[in-house]
């Protein structure tokens, strides 16, 4: 609800208590104000006349404001809700509904420039011009302005001087000062600032000049002719004191082809300090290029950018535009790396791997980096895709790289990009990464630690791409705990630059990492915030396995949630047949949440289908690192003769010399299934190497089962000292699930009872312990929410969040925590 102009206030109020008067009578009404910021003061007043003449009738008003004070008048019984801007994901969403959402980069562009204001996102996405819509990005037309907006009256009663001032503000870019602008204006005189700060619309913030909302820069700008808003970008460039804006507002006023603005707009590219800021300025160098040959080049470069921000529409349009170039050899390989790279992060890995089959032919041609470098993401995809016919074909691809000739010095095709193919360490990681693929289990003995590809020092400072291909070798090889903390400072560098695209292949690594030393906090914030970069980006397929990676943490944490956290419609973007460490990735989420909850049967179907009938697995890394959660679902539900095999031919798989934490998981599932094996021995082989101390969560897992062989055996003390040790284990590192079983055995084993929990219960709210003992007498949430006048969702969500305060990781286990009490 909102109002351009006021021609008479006396209308304005009439207006404004008829409409507040009719919803009201009615039925009650919510009626949002958006924004208050934005509405006049006839319009403000006319509403605060309204609210106090409809005390008591039920209508609710939510005035939304961009400030962190309500404006003055309003009544003072009003209550006001302050609310934050939009979450990346949550505006993504907004903006992807609108009927004619933009896509590529455009999207980003609103994303970025509407700060999470809603009606700035829709707003903005009205105005794109429909070409630009078609092309995603391409070079379409400016986009139209946005009219009949609140603005439009407050803008229209400036003085032409302020007017004008605020056309250079719009046009400014980020960063640049009060300073600069005033030297463009060609005035002193900050007065000339005062009547926009008086209307709402700007404040001075320190050397900044800083619009109120987001709308309030876009009719400020587009409310003037094109040759006036040219005027301003050339007056700008003039008076700029940094070379980057220079160029940036010389680009924004060339119509034509220009050379010496393209070759400065691509030497400065690199100097962004976000990689989405490098692919603008390269592809709008490649449009002012006049030349076809650095045209190509130019636009290369972008799509490797715009690759590393992981937007696949843009890379998208800017391939298709590329290859319409006919660029050369190596530039159409870098092109179908990127494109290739991004294909799979959304899901479609026989597109991807098939593109790069494809242009390997031109290896010859590219040269060694750029053919190592497409076979190092194909060698991801494979990876990802875990298909047999992937793996062959990367043999191939491998081969023909390594075949090319090293003599032949091409120069590269993305020369800026900071050591993308340059130099001999990234060319032997890149080789290592397709080495370490084609046989996962090569690597993984001792003397392979710490895990890196031979002469490729990791103590140096080195570039985010060969750190990534070593993250990935370190990770296949079960040694990415070696050097967490440089590939944690990769990763940090690689969200500064906001290189999702880039990242997007390491972060499922990291976080199996952090799980897997059992760093849950961190795991579970790195997975929320790569979840929500993906969510922005829409690459499914990695926001499915972020997800999968989600619930395996709740299942470790024993907070298994009471509705599934799985969203279906990121799932049924992704075939699974094609992606099976996504997966694999599910099926051991799946598993270890439904043992979590007390389901034995349902766990052991899960975890049984990472391996096919004849024992194979489904995923060649993946599936076997689960071999002794299997082995612990097959003896609680009797199978575990269904287990031999498979565990027989994964260790067959793992050869003479398997890693510490697959020789510490073979150990443990054989004691458990292996009924020929001394299953007491092989617990102690599981737990004499201390170097597996690495893997605290499958270590303890280790000494549950062992003490609860000792406990059958009829050996109770010992099995305290392993129980007791789980359980501290357990609690440190927030296994939740671990510390109830364990504690559930010390109690079986004659164990004192666990510590009063009294205080615990006391930290909860009244309405939580309420919750709490209705559930304990075994009502349902639905039957709670009718004695509470709660939703079945708002209960499930209050016991949700108690299970971890309690310690406790399912509904079952409340009646035995209060019966203790």
């Amino acid at each position: 609800m909102s109002r351009d102009r006021a021609p008479h206030d006396g209308q304005v109020q009439v207006a404004v208590l008829a409409l507040l008067d009719r919803l009201a009578a009615s039925r009650p009404v919510l009626l949002c104000v958006d924004d208050i910021d934005a509405c006049d003061r006839a319009f403000l007043d006319a509403l605060c006349a309204g609210i106090r003449l409809l005390a008591g009738r039920p209508l609710r008003v939510v005035l939304t404001a961009r400030g962190e004070t309500p404006p003055p008048g309003l009544p003072p019984a009003l209550e006001c809700l302050h609310l934050g801007p939009l979450s990346a994901p949550s505006a993504a969403a907004l903006l992807d509904r609108q009927p004619a959402a933009p896509t590529g980069r455009r999207r980003l562009e609103i994303l970025e420039e509407a700060e999470g204001n809603p009606l700035a996102l829709v707003e903005l996405s009205r105005h794109v011009p429909t070409a630009c819509r078609a092309a995603g990005t391409g070079t379409a037309p400016a986009r139209r302005p946005p009219t009949g907006h609140a603005f439009a009256a407050r803008l229209d009663a400036l003085p032409p001087k302020t007017a004008r001032a605020l056309l250079y503000a719009a046009a400014a870019g980020p960063g640049e000062s009060v300073a600069a602008l005033m030297a463009a204006l060609d005035t002193d005189d900050l007065a000339v600032w005062a009547p926009a700060e008086a209307a709402g619309l700007v404040s001075l913030v320190e050397d900044r000049l800083v619009f109120r909302h987001p709308l309030a820069r876009s009719a400020a700008f587009f409310r003037h002719t094109a040759s006036e808003r040219q005027q301003a970008r050339l007056d700008l460039a003039e008076t700029a004191t940094r070379p980057e804006h220079r160029a940036c507002h010389l680009a924004a006023a060339t119509l034509r082809s220009n050379e010496s603005v393209a070759a400065a707009l691509e030497d400065l590219a690199w100097r962004h300090g976000d990689v989405m800021g490098t692919a603008r300025a390269l592809e709008q160098a490649a449009r002012l290029s006049p030349r076809r040959r650095e045209r190509a080049r130019r636009l290369a470069e972008a799509l490797v950018a715009a690759h590393a921000v992981g937007e696949p529409d843009w890379v998208r349009d800017l391939y298709g535009r590329l290859v319409q170039d006919f660029g050369e050899p190596e530039q159409v390989c870098a092109a179908a790396g990127a494109l290739a790279s991004i294909l799979s992060l959304e899901s479609s890995q026989r597109e991807a791997f098939d593109l790069l089959v494809d242009v390997s032919e031109h290896f010859a041609a590219a040269g060694r980096p750029v053919a190592l470098a497409v076979t190092a993401v194909a060698a991801g995809i494979a990876a990802q895709s875990g298909l047999p016919e992937h793996r062959a074909g990367l043999a191939t691809l491998l081969d023909r790289a390594r075949g090319t000739d090293p003599a032949l010095r091409r120069p590269p095709p993305v020369t800026g990009f900071p050591g993308l193919l340059d130099g001999p360490d990234i060319q032997r990681a890149l080789d290592a990464l397709a080495t370490a693929v084609l046989r996962p289990q090569a690597g993984t003995g001792s003397s392979a630690r710490p895990v890196r590809p031979h002469g490729v020092p990791l103590d140096g400072p080195q570039k985010p791409a060969c750190r990534t291909a070593v993250l990935s070798v370190a990770h296949l090889a079960d040694e990415a705990d070696v050097r967490l903390g440089q590939f944690r400072e990769t990763d940090a560098r690689l969200r500064t630059s906001r290189a999702f695209g880039i990242r997007g292949w390491s972060v499922l690594a990291l976080a199996d990492t952090f799980m897997g030393v059992g760093r849950f906090t961190d795991a579970a914030a790195l997975i929320r915030e790569a979840a929500a970069e993906a969510a922005v980006l829409r690459l499914p397929r990695l926001q499915a396995d972020l997800e999968a990676q989600a619930l395996a943490l709740h299942a470790l944490r024993g907070t298994v949630p009471p509705e599934p956290l799985l969203t279906p419609s990121v799932w049924r973007g992704v075939c699974l047949d094609e992606n099976r460490a996504t997966h694999a990735r599910l099926l051991r989420a799946r598993g270890l949440a439904a043992m979590a909850l007390g389901d034995w049967d349902d766990g052991w179907r899960h975890l049984r289908e990472l391996f096919t009938a004849d024992g194979s697995p489904l995923h060649p890394v993946l599936s076997p690192r689960s071999i002794a959660e299997l082995a612990a679902a097959a003896q609680r539900t009797g199978r575990s003769e269904a287990v031999v095999s498979v565990l027989s031919r994964v260790r067959a798989e793992q050869g003479e010399r398997p890693s510490t934490r697959m020789t510490l998981l073979l150990h443990h599932a054989t004691a458990l299934v292996d009924p020929g094996g001394d299953a007491e021995q092989h617990f102690h082989l599981a737990l004499v190497n201390h170097e597996a101390d690495r893997w605290p969560w499958e270590r303890a897992h280790v000494r549950l089962n062992y003490g609860i062989w000792l406990r059958r055996g009829r050996r109770p003390r010992e099995a305290r000292q392993q129980l007791t040790t789980v359980l501290e284990t357990a609690e440190r590192l927030g296994a939740g699930a671990l510390a109830a079983a364990a504690a559930g055995e010390l109690r079986a084993s004659g164990a004192a009872s666990t510590p009063d929990t009294s205080g615990t219960l006391e930290q909860l709210t009244a309405q939580q312990r309420q919750i709490v003992q209705l559930a304990a007498r075994g009502l349902s949430n639905r039957e709670i929410g009718e004695q509470l006048f709660l939703s079945p969702r708002t209960v499930g969500s209050h016991l949700y969040n108690v299970y971890p305060k309690l310690g406790i990781s399912r509904r079952q286990q409340l009646r035995d925590l209060l019966q203790d009490r």
